[in-house]
């Protein structure tokens, strides 16, 4: 036996969500809580995914339509056990099957690893768990010597079994010959009138099998979201898992609560993160960064030795080492911050590349620029890089100097040591070491009036 399948179990409609989004495309740090399966599963080697859909079949489909991975749709929502049977097509003769949920999102590699090894030619894998408050899940019962017998749904458990506090997480391993075998023999004569994926367990042991209970690291890997308040609680589980991973590696945290990991977070160590900061795809921090509260930083890189002040956006930009930004700078896409520069309060790049050295203080936009290095930008300039149909670059050498309020009007050229007088419009090319005054004559007028209202 040499390959492995993956049930993911993904068509429940999720009415507690009160969501016409289906349940499992509901987010947790920042990625669906399928996606999240459907990561630890990838994990596998020469693994076949299977989703089953139902509700919202479509929207499934066209977020996941990676061709390496095969749907099917559970038209009726008959029980677990009618959902698996509705994947036996896609399933490859004689391999491992392991049957996950969509819903349960904080499953990981090594217990699918341990539930693959728990299959033999002698018994299936079944992950259960210990509860102080097992309402509402089935009761693993157990013989006189402790193997396991078979499962008891809550509303089909006896009082003595409803005393049980090992419960049934739903995970199971076995193979696809057994699944063909047995899934036929399972059927809907119970409370809820399904057809029960867990009446295999009893079902394997009349055929000789054993059932080899396995036990997750944690509560968290089994907890099934069935409404907004438990995807709330789970959320911050998960955060305070990636937090205390990214204290370990040497990161520290004001307030590990206030925190959000939503995407990869690479970093160093000897870094300080205030509150309320998200972290969004894919992020690299250097080391000895500073980064104050409510910042928000997407799909980008810092340097070593970064200052980022509060209230500070970044994304999808680059920042060189011992950049300095902030407060309420704003980094956007295409942005390339050198060594030691300078990005001020209120200031927006975009699309600029910004040499080492040079400062950009406050108050300025500056979009679709080439800066080199040691340049300085007074405050409330502007490139202007759009005529409303066409965007422009603007050019700044190496030590040009560029006055408060000044407009640049691309496509500009300055040259080296350029210097532009504050208040200046300049719309022609600036040679080097030259200065461009582009301001009208002042006038003077004696005895004007202000206006007054009518």
């Amino acid at each position: 036996m040499k390959t492995t399948d993956i049930v993911i179990l993904a068509a429940g409609k999720g009415t507690r969500m009160k969501s016409q989004l289906p349940k499992v495309l509901h987010k947790l740090a920042g990625k669906p809580m399928l996606g999240h399966v459907l990561d630890a599963a990838t994990t596998v080697g020469d693994s076949k995914k299977i989703i089953v859909t139902g509700h919202g079949a479509e929207a499934v489909r066209a977020l996941y339509s990676d061709p390496s991975i095969s749907m099917v749709e559970q038209a009726e929502q008959l029980g677990t056990g009618h959902a698996v049977h509705m994947a036996l097509p896609e399933l490859r003769e004689d391999s491992k099957v392991v049957i996950l949920y969509g819903d349960v999102p904080l499953i990981t590699p090594d217990t699918i690893s341990q539930m693959l090894d728990a299959v033999d030619n002698k018994s299936i894998g079944l992950l259960t768990i210990q509860l102080p408050n097992p309402q509402g899940y089935g009761r693993i019962i157990r013989d006189a010597n402790g193997q396991i017998e078979a499962i008891v749904e809550q509303k089909d458990a006896n009082p003595e079994q409803l005393k049980v506090d090992e419960v049934n997480t739903g995970v199971m391993s076995l193979t696809s010959q057994q699944l063909a075998e047995w899934l036929p023999l399972v059927d809907n004569n119970n409370a809820q009138g399904e057809y029960y994926l867990t009446d295999l367990i009893s079902i394997a042991r009349k055929a000789g099998y054993s059932i080899n209970g396995i036990h997750p690291g944690s509560v968290s890997e089994v907890e099934g979201i069935n409404n907004r308040q438990q995807l709330a609680a789970l959320e911050r589980v998960y955060q305070a898992q990636l937090a205390d991973a990214l204290m370990v590696a040497g990161t520290s945290l004001a307030d590990p609560a206030r925190f959000d990991q939503r995407g990869t977070l690479r970093a160093g160590t000897d870094n300080f993160i205030d509150v309320n900061c998200i972290f969004e795809g894919d992020v690299t921090i250097g080391s000895g960064v500073s980064i104050g509260p409510n910042c928000h930083i997407i799909n980008s890189t810092i340097g070593d030795g970064v200052e980022i002040k509060a209230n500070t956006v970044i994304d999808q930009s680059t920042i060189g080492d011992r950049a300095i930004l902030g407060p309420f700078a704003r980094i956007r896409p295409g942005t390339e911050l050198g060594t030691d520069t300078k990005v001020g309060n209120f200031v927006e790049t975009k699309k600029a590349i910004v040499g080492n050295g040079s400062k950009i203080n406050h108050l300025s936009y500056v979009g679709d620029a080439e800066l080199g290095e040691k340049v300085n930008v007074g405050a409330g300039t502007i490139t202007c890089n759009y005529d409303g149909v066409n965007k422009y670059k603007t050019q700044i050498g190496d030590n040009s100097f560029i006055g408060s309020n000044s407009t640049l009007v691309a496509p500009l050229n300055i040259g080296d040591c350029g210097f532009v007088a504050a208040g200046s419009t300049v719309t022609v090319e600036v040679p080097a070491d030259t200065l461009a005054v582009g301001r009208t004559k002042q006038r003077n007028i004696q005895g004007w009036k202000r206006p007054t209202k009518k």
